[in-house]
């Protein structure tokens, strides 16, 4: 592997990404997915800046390697972040079949400069605490939950995902 395709060189451009962003009102969040074969796609934290909360720099060069492969399955792909990943991000790259994830800065790294994910991070630990935001199964009034499930299940045209 030369050195254009180590994950430092890749977590240096995340890096270089994320500052440059700060410099344009945008959080200090870079990342960069390379496909299978070898396509790069960057992406910045525009949170603040859409005044979009999923925004985060992971999720949108996911967004763009998807739009740019045509294809919501990136299997094969590496994610390259200037800091460790959310657990919003860890979960996206989850979806996208992401096959390894790199960072740079870690978690305590970013909690030092005013992002304390923490509560996040234990929230989705088995023995967090979910008074941050409860969650509870409901029953809808009409119909039944599952109904949205037999109407996938029928529909002979869908994509699986």
């Amino acid at each position: 592997m030369d050195d254009s395709q180590q994950p430092s060189h890749f977590l240096a451009k995340a890096v270089e990404l994320a500052t440059e962003n700060v410099r344009n009102n945008g959080g200090p969040f870079g990342a960069i997915v390379v496909t299978a074969d070898g396509r790069e796609f960057a992406g910045l934290n525009r949170v603040t800046a859409t005044l979009d909360p999923t925004a985060h720099a992971e999720v949108t060069a996911i967004r763009a390697a998807c739009q740019g492969v045509g294809s919501f399955d990136l299997s094969g792909a590496t994610l390259y972040s200037s800091c460790e990943p959310c657990p919003m991000c860890l979960a996206s790259s989850l979806w996208a079949r992401i096959g390894h994830v790199y960072f740079a800065a870690d978690r305590h790294d970013a909690a030092d400069a005013g992002f304390d994910d923490a509560l996040f991070y234990e929230y989705f630990d088995a023995a967090g605490d979910r008074a941050l935001m409860p969650v509870a199964k409901a029953e809808p009034e009409a119909g039944r939950a599952v109904d949205p499930f037999d109407a996938w299940r029928a529909n002979t045209g869908r994509i699986d995902y």
